[in-house]
C-alpha cells in the first residue's frame, strides 16, 4: 500500500530483499521488502541498514502480529519482539530493540485453527477488507511518523479500546 501510494517501485534486488527509493512526507525513504524466510528477515534489515548507513532509530519496521485484534495497528518506539519470530531476528541482527515498529493486527488463531494457517494461509474474504484498511492506516502512520514525529503519530494511531462502562 505504501509503495503504490507514494509511487515508489520496490523492484530492485539486493541484500536478500526487493527495495525502492523515493520521498515520503518530504523525506528521503527506502522501502525494503525482505525475500528471506520470515524468521530470518533480520538479515535483510541489517544488510539494508548497513548498505544505506541508516541508524536503527531511523528504521520503521512494519509487520503482522497475531497478538493484536485483526485490523488494528500499534506504533511503538522500541521494545521486545514478543512472540514474533521475524522481530526476534530483526532485534538479534540489529543488536538493539530501539527502532520504530508498526504492528498490524491479524488476530489470533481461533479454536481448532492452526496457527501456521492463520499466519501464512489464505485470508478469509471477510477479513480482507479489514486488513486492507489496516495496511492503509499503517501507511498513514509512516507518513505521520516522518511528518510529525513518532510520539504524535502514536497519539493519532494507537487507539485504546474502552470498556462500555468506562467514562
Amino acid at each position: 500500500v505504501l509503495s503504490s501510494s507514494e509511487n515508489i517501485e520496490v523492484r530492485r534486488s539486493k541484500f536478500h530483499s526487493l527495495f525502492g527509493r523515493g520521498t515520503i512526507a518530504g523525506k528521503k525513504a527506502i522501502l525494503v521488502k525482505p525475500e528471506t524466510y520470515m524468521n530470518r528477515s533480520g538479515i535483510a534489515v541489517r544488510e539494508a541498514a548497513m548498505y544505506f548507513d541508516v541508524a536503527p532509530q531511523n528504521l520503521i519496521v512494519i509487520y503482522d502480529d497475531i497478538d493484536l485484534p485483526a485490523g488494528s495497528i500499534r506504533i511503538r518506539k522500541s521494545g521486545g519482539a514478543g512472540t514474533h519470530n521475524g522481530m526476534k531476528s530483526v532485534v538479534q541482527e540489529l543488536g538493539t530493540k530501539d527502532f520504530i515498529r508498526i504492528r498490524i493486527g491479524i488476530g489470533s488463531a481461533e479454536a481448532g485453527e492452526d496457527l501456521v494457517d492463520r499466519v501464512i494461509g489464505k485470508v478469509p474474504q471477510a477479513e480482507k477488507e479489514l486488513l486492507q484498511k489496516a495496511a492503509a492506516e499503517a501507511a498513514d502512520a509512516v507518513r505521520d511518523i516522518l511528518a510529525i514525529g513518532v510520539d504524535n503519530a502514536m497519539n493519532r494511531h494507537n487507539h485504546v479500546e474502552h470498556k462500555a462502562n468506562d467514562n
